[in-house]
């Protein structure tokens, strides 16, 4: 029986692409199916869900709530949800911000893995960080026990206090 893992997009870096007519990295529309087509994934059904298509650090406390809501809706409640993870494409900037607010408006512990996860370079850009970030996260989903995490770069950390490292260009594990 194949896993299903739900796959939420917002947006940000890891799925900007180029305009060419104005020389501008910009959100425009979900490039995930083209990400996900890249990948051969065993026994997981993903289930794409496009919620909004915007840099992160545009985003407000209406756009963590829709995200919020989202993920209550496919299955973040109810333990016999058909979904066994969620994972949220996320701008880099302002994930720990959802990350938080998931950890904080959600039951104390979901009842499925919620993985956060966005790329520092594009994923249509050379040396992109994008598709190990999303590999990891779908994998990590499928292996987490419940709760809110970051996975990016090998790595997968809980919440409360994951905070971007803009020095290292990673997320890192602070003290709650």
């Amino acid at each position: 029986m194949a896993r299903r893992v739900t796959v939420i997009t917002t947006g940000g870096t890891i799925e900007k692409t180029f305009d060419e007519r104005t020389g501008a990295l910009e959100n425009r529309r979900s490039i995930v199916r083209r990400m996900l087509a890249r990948l051969r994934l065993e026994d997981i059904d993903v289930a794409v869900v496009e919620l909004m298509s915007k840099d992160s650090q545009l985003f407000d406390d209406g756009d963590r709530h829709r995200i919020v809501e989202s993920v209550r809706a496919f299955g973040a409640d109810d333990p016999e949800a058909e979904t066994s993870g969620i994972v949220i494409l996320h701008g880099t900037d302002t994930l720990e911000l959802t990350g938080e607010t998931l950890v904080r408006e959600l039951p104390r512990t979901p009842s499925v893995p919620i993985v956060l996860t966005g790329a520092m370079r594009p994923f249509e850009m050379k040396r992109s960080d994008a598709l190990q970030n999303l590999t990891e996260a779908i994998f990590a989903a499928g292996i987490l026990g419940p709760g809110v995490y970051c996975v990016a770069h090998g790595r997968a950390l809980a919440f409360p206090g994951v905070k971007k490292n803009r020095d290292r260009a990673t997320f890192v594990k602070e003290d709650a």
